[in-house]
């Protein structure tokens, strides 16, 4: 088993983001490579079907035509399995892919996983982030320790939309 290290490296703007291929919600493999071309809003979460994600998830749902109407994809990242993020997907009306990393290496790649306070304690963890990745698959906006709610709103603002 491989130790995970204790400080994500985080992405910042310019980075090239490192690619992956997760499966969905739907069971399809989903390469971040095959939406070059596009502008790709990468979101890390916790836990399908827990408060915080869902508020999270269902924002990203109730935005994603204005998201598309700018260029942007959206896709949701959580170490949970491929079944639980369909139930989480069909529960909540969600829109986009929901995509499985149980490993978490992805998540550790994309500075998503590591030390966080949850609670005062420090433990080792998902760390809620979103990152936006341009059309050449470069890092344009990284966020990390989000709130879950008013994030998109304030996403949007960040990313000029608004």
């Amino acid at each position: 088993m491989s130790q995970t290290p204790a400080a994500a490296e985080r992405l910042a703007p310019g980075d090239v983001a490192p690619d992956f291929t997760l499966t969905s919600d739907a069971g399809d493999e989903v390469t971040l490579s095959g939406l070059r071309g596009r502008k790709v809003i990468v979101y890390f979460y916790p836990a399908a079907m827990t408060p915080g994600c869902t508020t999270q998830a269902c924002d990203f749902r109730d935005s994603l035509d204005a998201l598309k109407a700018e260029g942007y994809e959206v896709l949701g990242v959580s170490p949970d399995q491929p079944a639980k993020l369909a139930t989480f997907r069909e529960r909540d009306g969600i829109t986009f892919p929901l995509l499985s990393d149980p490993s978490k290496e992805t998540l550790t790649a994309w500075g998503a996983f590591g030390e966080k306070k949850n609670y005062g304690k420090i433990v080792q963890g998902v760390i809620r982030s979103t990152v936006v990745v341009d059309e050449d698959g470069t890092v344009a906006h990284a966020a990390y320790n989000v709130r879950a709610k008013g994030h998109v709103a304030k996403l949007r603002r960040d990313l000029g939309l608004d």
